[in-house]
């Protein structure tokens, strides 16, 4: 037999049927991930990667940028991630595994464009877990002297070239997650359905106390910046919506999952939608569109002056720190996922690949994600990097959107357990919404993803093309233009 030409290698898809073949070979063995999430716990992933800083801030930016049509700018946001989140359910529910769109574009676009979504999810999840972290940070710093009147010395809580030296409480929160992680899928779950259950009865107390204090008056006028403020508004508060796709990488640690996954992908998008929208209608009604501008955890601010007391903002500064926990927790679990999946396809060393036997959960990966993230936590300041978590999001979700018209193109018959409803039209928009929020990022960002894709070549070139798993399989299949079931 020949030799595969070199674009037969770079574009070698991976079949559908030997990416869940894999999955429940590894768990039938107890040698992969253990199947025991259910449909809430799932959910709860998705939501908890998802309310996090975002609805605490946004309102300060997005009512000065649309006035108190905000509420319509976050249902055009809504409406943006949930075409993406139905392409995620469909391929959620006909591929199973973990990766998450890592796997899907192995399936569907090839090898080589695979490693370059992997690496856009390693950056959304690395970068943004950090991020977060270092929010976290601030908060306990805030809550601390609301509560005790002490505040952490600077040196201990900030990074180098943001005034401190190490930022000591965001890598307690990294280190802490990781031995939840380690402990099991199970009990890092659990966990983190108690703090989704507290983020939002945090946020519907907001939203109680803000309708107390109910003017519609504050609702005129309704649109001032016209149709342009609410795009533009709606284009910062999509962002509030990533994390949504955590849900997919835990496709084989769930029960039922071609049932399971849809079902959880669309229930989490329906409860964080009604949560934001609920917490803009309050807001709005509770204050002039003219106060949010500059207006600092604007939340609390306005339970202050509600119900003229401090605690509210303790209780939102508490309720903050859950958020925030969870969001780090469910990313730096989706981290692992990925890096396990690109692990067994031979794309990355096998230290990521390693299942512990008794928890059943990638120990060492779990550790070497929260050191490398503990040290972007601690050590780094991360504001300039933040848009480039964006970038990879966004990336990744229009691979998604491309691969459910593949699939559907050259293996209709594939088992599906949900289908995008208004194929293709809402594939189409989700792809065209998401280059559209692409196009809006700045130049320097551009330019520092294009960097990071450039390093992941040569990666690449030197290492995964030559490890990859398909390379040891036979000419034709690693030539092959059908990645369906064989």
């Amino acid at each position: 037999m020949t030799a595969p030409s070199l674009r037969a290698q770079l574009f070698r898809r991976k079949p559908v049927a030997t990416l869940v073949d894999e999955a429940g070979h590894d768990a039938g063995h107890g040698e992969g991930l253990a199947r025991r999430m259910g449909p809430i716990q799932l959910a709860s992933l998705g939501i908890g990667a998802t309310i996090g800083t975002g609805i605490f801030f946004v309102l300060s930016t997005a009512v000065p940028e649309a006035g108190p049509a905000v509420v319509l700018s976050f249902a055009l946001a809504a409406v943006t991630a949930a075409l993406t989140a139905l392409c995620y359910a469909e391929l959620a529910s006909t591929i199973p595994v973990a990766g998450s769109s890592y796997s899907y574009a192995y399936a569907t676009l090839g090898e080589v464009v695979a490693y370059g979504v992997g690496w856009c999810l390693a950056l959304e999840y690395g970068v943004s877990a950090a991020a977060v972290s270092v929010g976290w940070s601030e908060y306990v710093n805030q809550l601390l002297d609301d509560t005790i009147g002490v505040r952490l010395p600077e040196v201990l809580s900030a990074a180098p070239g943001a005034g401190g030296a190490v930022n000591l409480p965001a890598i307690v929160l990294v280190t802490l997650c990781a031995v939840l992680l380690i402990g099991g899928v199970r009990e890092s779950a659990r966990a983190n359905v108690t703090m989704v259950v507290v983020k939002i009865a945090v946020l519907l107390f907001f939203v109680a106390v803000a309708f107390s204090a109910f003017d519609a008056g504050n609702f005129t006028p309704f649109a001032p910046m016209g149709v342009a403020g609410v795009s533009v508004a709606a284009s910062s508060i999509f962002f509030s919506f990533i994390g949504l796709d955590a849900v997919s990488t835990a496709g084989e640690e769930v029960r039922d999952p071609r049932r399971t996954l849809p079902l959880a992908i669309v229930g989490a998008l329906v409860v964080v939608t009604v949560v934001y929208l609920l917490v803009a209608v309050s807001a709005v009604g509770a204050q002039p569109a003219s106060r949010f501008e500059g207006q600092e955890a604007g939340l609390a601010v306005i339970l202050e002056d509600v119900t003229g007391a401090t605690w509210p903002a303790v209780v939102l500064a508490a309720g903050a720190v859950v958020s925030i926990f969870s969001v780090t927790l469910v990313v730096m679990y989706g981290q692992t996922r990925i890096l396990f999946a690109m692990s067994r396809d031979g794309m990355i060393p096998s230290l990521f690949g390693r299942v512990d036997h008794r928890r059943r959960t990638p120990v060492r990966g779990t550790i070497a994600v929260a050191v490398f993230v503990g040290l972007l936590a601690g050590l780094v300041p991360l504001d300039f990097l933040i848009d480039l978590t964006s970038m990879g999001t966004l990336v990744a979700f229009t691979v998604v959107s491309i691969g459910v018209m593949v699939l559907r193109r050259v293996a209709p018959d594939l088992p599906r357990g949900f289908r995008v409803p208004g194929y293709p039209v809402v594939p189409v928009l989700s792809i065209a919404f998401c280059i559209y929020l692409i196009a809006g990022l700045s130049g320097i960002t551009f330019a520092l993803f294009a960097l990071w894709l450039a390093i992941a070549a040569v990666v690449y070139a030197t290492y995964a093309r030559t490890h990859s798993t398909l390379r040891r399989t036979t000419t034709e299949l690693a030539g092959s233009d059908t990645p369906g079931p064989s």
